[in-house]
């Protein structure tokens, strides 16, 4: 009796990790292939703060953001 529920709690624990790991994976190699912003969202948004982005500006801001992810 006791054995069995030691092999479902450890079976349980097991499938968490397991399912999380599959999840950090799957959704990392999505932000890779799809990044939630890009070069002319970054453009926009210092256009919107009122400052003229230069190139040099825009390549910082999103090696900034792939470092994060």
């Amino acid at each position: 009796m006791l054995h069995d529920i030691l092999l479902v709690v450890v079976g349980l624990i097991i499938g968490i990790v397991v399912g999380f790991l599959i999840s950090r994976h799957i959704t990392k190699k999505y932000m890779k292939k799809n990044p939630p912003i890009n070069e002319e969202m970054i453009k926009a948004l210092m256009t919107q703060m009122g400052r003229k982005p230069s190139q040099k500006q825009v390549n910082q801001m999103m090696k900034s953001m792939q470092k994060y992810m």
